[in-house]
């Protein structure tokens, strides 16, 4: 064969996706022997991963021709790195755009077509000698984006398109002795490229492994293994189907380990036919769920007609069952509720070409943080990932490689026409077909994958049915999913459940009210970009009440940011259109509940807690523990108790967590709690892990609950008797009752000058100035606190969630009356009445002795129609400035971000210690997480590191905070009623004016602010939704109060 055999045309051709590739196989692994197989390292494998000869061009023609003949030196080529992009290597650049075709508005491009001017192409070239001893030789390639030709010698091998999923070919036809030439042709667009139209950064090159290996005489193509419970769940039964190639085998010994190395079963299968079938029987099997992942090792020993050994063949087995029951989707006989992630493939630094590390801390993350699902949105994965799920315990939709957005849906509207792909078309039913089958035949062993997926936003027709039939009838142990019939409902029967996206949790009930035919998943769900993941557990409490909601995924796991240098040469997060890629969706990337470099967000904080298998409710007696888990009993884990008294812990305690089986509850008396003096008791009881496991240590916090309550100044008999009003099991539903903070009764000197205010009291001095109409100066010990005058602020720096459903433009006026203010009005209290004056002189000039000082000042605001608020100071006795903000409710007024005072401090005050709830950030609709205690942080902490800069930082149920230098010095705010506060390095304004974060200006001072509540973050989507109504701030009538002192 020659390079004739393929014309560019056929790029062109979505009937042409592969020619000679070989067919698509298990990912089973194969050695020599076992000390091959212990070792990790097989004869019969080499890895041309590393560097190779590279010549990148715009586009084909401008390749060189001819590279691939053996004449044709390449060895003078600049060389990549494999894997890898190519736009990362420094070739070209990357784009990120969401469903608009990369070539949109550049080239006109018809479905099927590539673009004719640029459609980079990247031409690799690799030396090679043949290893000693093998006798043929494959190339397997895991991934190429998006279109590879393949040459060896100067003879065209074959071509293959599909991205995510291994092309293998046969090179022993065109082997040479000697040095051996190996050149791939990769293009970046082909008609393939129609059906990737994922939501992640556009790519190309090879970015997985690339791998040469050989087979012995006799080798093992292909292995089906199908592992089920029979007899009531009791024991497994293990049916495997081989496949092999060359000459007869003698035998293949197949045989079932225990973990720890027991042989269970085993049977010899005659090699005469070239495939067999084997059935081996495990009593007493140990079942695979997330919960409870048992593995059992498949060895297969390959054996030629003189006995010799050819081949031997791992595979972790893992018992399970997965169906639909009663209307219900059961894992081993249970509803099973999905507690999951979307993930893409996706590294700051290589794009898609993940190091395996970085895999295996994915999955530790999510097993620490109660995920238990993930789907592999919107390809299938490397294989590492599903060997890592088999092992760790996940289950996984795994999902085939297509997706057409931009052809349907254009601006959120929908626009089904003929240029839908793939719809009813018959010329590309065989691509998306071939996706299926090369993603089925890879991956059917693996126990954690319970789901096939057709693909994603590729509205509905008839060639996706035909694929969700192809899933079944090749696999009934399997369920099928597929969301977007949601938009075409003429093929319904494509998907084994409902599956919709960012739902909102009363239109869920909605539609199960009027359909309960199918149970009901969110694949995708609470939108994570930037601050958010508002009223996530208003999702998680459905799945308890109603039986067909069985739980979803979160979008998604990890920011698809890319590491860069600005023009100073420090390294940033980048997003689309940071490198000249245009069109882009900008920051849309950035949805993860980890960062791009994987540290993890506030929002984990809550992931973890909706996610948790039990429910601790507290009581000052006693604690009540509900199972809400498959297969797990509370006394696999240790129970603690934590006591804290103000916020102080005065008592801890662990012990074994008593039996509590799945669906069950059981309530424990606390007799031994101390008794403490008077004050806020909090009690928190967890469930953390007895043992080490593979993702986590001995003590591992895996469930919480809190109760908090008031203790009076009486005698305590018993704990029951020191409940105040209330007893809550967590920060959402806090009602207990706080003390009034005590005050000293020293008196404070008063200066009444012409235009300012004096109030000197030990250790410090406040001034009022009439012509400022505010505080000006607040010193303490000799140092001045204020570094401007306090001021009412009823902005936030807009989230991801307030631009998408533009509440910023809907609530602007706020930002106008934070910014703009005039005061009206000024009073000071004399004698129980407040009197009006326009300088302090008219009351008269005066020295004297108080216990307090009032003073008042009313602003108008800058919104339309006019608004007005009243800030009220007491100075008392030991110097602390009780705080009043007043807000009489304007009609017509939009809703309130934030109801707040806003203090700017010196910079150097960099320390934060508060009493609230943390550690992490959180929010009136994100806070179920958050644990009442005393926290230490710093003021540069407290940012968050979201793509955008935005609101960040703010802590709910703050009793007290303090920010300080590091020798302790600075600045106290607390409240009677807990307050919401933050202290940051960067004002709201600051960081809503800045679109990355080197934007942000040096820091100059640090931003305290106290506030009665600001509104919830939100995050049922971030295109519209706004914020729960419960979690806004309404245009109403509003107070804050709180005390402000230097210490």
């Amino acid at each position: 064969m020659s390079e004739s055999r393929f014309s560019l045309a056929q790029l062109a051709n979505p009937e042409f996706f592969q020619e000679n590739r070989l067919p698509a196989h298990s990912d089973h692994h194969f050695y020599a022997d076992m000390a091959e197989l212990n070792r990790g390292e097989s004869s019969f494998v080499r890895s041309l991963d590393g560097l190779w000869h590279f010549h990148y061009a715009k586009n084909p023609q401008l390749a060189p021709q001819g590279f691939e003949q053996p004449d044709f030196d390449c060895r003078d080529w600049d060389t990549i790195r494999v894997p890898a992009h190519f736009q990362l290597e420094g070739y070209g650049v990357p784009q990120y755009t969401n469903q608009t075709y990369p070539w949109d508005g550049h080239e006109a491009v018809l479905p099927g077509q590539v673009p004719e001017h640029f459609n980079p192409t990247g031409s690799y070239v690799k030396y090679f000698r043949l290893p000693a001893g093998w006798q043929n030789l494959y190339l397997s390639l895991a991934g190429v984006e998006s279109a590879v030709a393949v040459y060896l010698n100067g003879h065209y091998v074959g071509y293959s398109e599909d991205s995510f999923t291994p092309a293998d070919f046969d090179l022993t036809p065109y082997l040479t002795e000697g040095e051996n030439k190996l050149a791939l042709r990769v293009y970046r667009f082909s008609s393939g490229s129609w059906i990737e139209d994922q939501d992640f950064w556009r790519f190309g090159g090879i970015f997985r492994e690339v791998l040469l290996y050989t087979k012995p005489r006799i080798h093992v193509e292909d292995l089906k293994l199908t592992a089920l419970p029979v007899n009531d769940y009791h024991d497994g039964e293990l049916t495997g189907e081989i496949r092999w190639s060359g000459a007869h085998a003698k035998k293949i010994k197949v045989s079932l380990f225990t973990p720890e190395g027991e042989l269970l079963a085993e049977e010899d299968i005659s090699g005469a036919a070239g495939q067999d079938e084997f059935i081996l029987s495990v009593k007493g099997a140990k079942l695979w769920s997330a919960e409870h992942p048992h593995l059992y090792k498949l060895l297969l020993a390959v054996y030629d007609d003189a006995d010799n050994l050819q081949e031997v063949i791992p595979y972790n087995v893992g018992f399970r069952e997965f169906k639909l029951e009663d209307g219900l989707m059961k894992i081993n006989g249970q509803r099973i509720v999905f507690k999951g992630v979307n993930r893409h493939e996706f590294d700051c630094y290589r794009g898609r070409a993940m190091d395996p590390a970085a895999f295996e801390q994915d999955i530790i993350t999510m097993k620490r943080h109660n995920i238990n699902a993930l789907r592999c949105s919107h390809y299938p994965n490397s294989s590492y990932i599903y060997e890592l799920c088999d092992r760790y315990g996940l289950y996984v939709i795994d999902e085939t490689n297509l997706e057409t957005h931009g052809t349907w849906q254009k601006n959120g509207v929908l626009s089904r026409d003929e240029n839908t792909l793939p719809n009813d078309h018959d010329e590309w039913q065989a691509i998306i077909l071939d996706r299926a089958q090369s993603m089925l035949e890879r991956d059917k062993n693996h126990a954690s994958i319970i789901i096939w997926s057709c693909g994603n936003e590729s509205c509905g027709g008839k060639d996706i049915f035909a694929m969700s039939e192809y899933f079944r009838k090749t696999d009934p142990t399997r369920l099928v999913h597929y969301e977007s019939i949601f938009w075409d409902r003429r093929y319904n029967a494509t998907s084994d459940m409902e599956s919709q996206m960012y739902t909102k949790v009363a239109d869920i009930e909605k539609f199960l009210a009027e359909h309960r035919d199918k149970p009901f998943i969110c694949c995708e769900y609470t939108h994570s970009m930037g601050n958010s993941n508002g009223g996530m557990h208003k999702y998680t409490e459905l799945t308890e009440r109603e039986p067909l909601y069985q739980g979803g995924f979160i979008w998604d796991f990890v920011d698809q940011a890319l590491a860069k240098k600005d023009r100073y040469g420090k390294d940033f997060l980048a997003y689309g259109g940071d490198f000249g890629d245009r069109s882009s969706d900008y920051n849309f990337s950035g949805d993860g509940i980890l960062y791009a470099d994987r540290k993890l967000t506030a929002k984990l904080q809550d992931v973890k807690f909706n996610y948790q298998d039990f429910h601790l409710r507290v009581e000052a007696d006693g604690v009540t523990i509900e199972n809400i888990s498959l297969f797990t009993d509370a006394a696999e884990y240790d129970l603690h108790y934590e006591l804290l008294l103000d916020g102080k812990k005065v008592w801890e305690k662990t012990e074994a967590a008593p039996s509590v089986k799945p669906g069950e509850s059981l309530r424990l008396e606390l007799a031994d709690l101390p008794v403490t003096d008077a004050g806020e008791e909090c009690l928190t009881a967890a469930l953390v892990l007895k043992e080490d496991t593979a993702w986590a240590k001995k003590g591992h916090e895996m469930a919480f609950g809190q109760g908090v309550w008031q203790v009076e100044e009486v005698e305590v008999a018993s704990p029951a008797e020191a409940v105040a009003d209330g007893e809550v099991s967590g920060p959402a539903h806090y009602t207990a009752n706080l003390p009034l903070t005590e005050r000293s009764e020293e008196p404070l000197h008063v200066v009444r000058g012409d235009i300012n205010l004096g109030v000197q009291f030990a250790g410090g001095e406040i001034l009022f100035s009439s012509a400022q109409g505010n505080i000006v100066s607040y010193k303490y010990d000799g140092v001045e606190l204020l570094e401007e005058m306090p001021k009412p602020s009823f902005w936030r720096a807009p989230v991801d969630n307030d631009y998408g459903c533009r509440r910023d433009f809907a609530v602007a006026q706020w930002k106008l009356a934070s910014l703009y203010r005039r005061c009206v009005k000024k009073e000071m209290l004399l004698e129980g009445a407040w009197q009006e004056f326009n300088w302090f002189g008219q009351l008269g000039i005066q020295e004297y002795d108080a216990h307090n000082v009032s003073v008042r000042f009313t602003y108008e605001l800058a919104t339309q129609p006019l608004s007005s608020c009243q800030l009220t100071y007491t100075v008392c006795a030991d110097g602390s400035l009780k705080t009043e903000l007043d807000y009489e409710q304007a009609a017509g007024l939009p809703e309130i971000p934030d109801f707040a005072m806003l203090f700017t401090l010196p910079a150097d005050y960099s320390e934060l210690r508060y009493y609230g709830f943390g550690p992490q950030a959180n929010y009136i609709d994100r806070q179920e997480g958050a644990k009442l205690g005393i926290f230490n942080s710093t003021v540069a902490g407290e940012m968050e590191a979201y793509l955008l800069p935005q609101e960040c930082g703010n802590h709910n149920g703050v009793r007290w905070l303090e920010v300080t230098d590091k020798r302790g010095r600075g600045v106290r705010i607390s409240g009677d009623i807990p307050l919401s506060a933050s202290a940051l390095p960067y004002s709201a304004h600051e960081l809503e004016n800045a679109r990355h974060s080197y934007d942000l200006p040096q820091v100059h001072h640090t931003y305290l602010r106290a506030s009665s509540g600001q509104c919830g973050v939100g995050g049922d989507d971030t295109w519209g939704a706004p914020v729960l109504p419960e979690y806004r701030l309404q245009n109403e009538t509003k107070h804050l109060e709180f005390f402000f002192k230097g210490i």
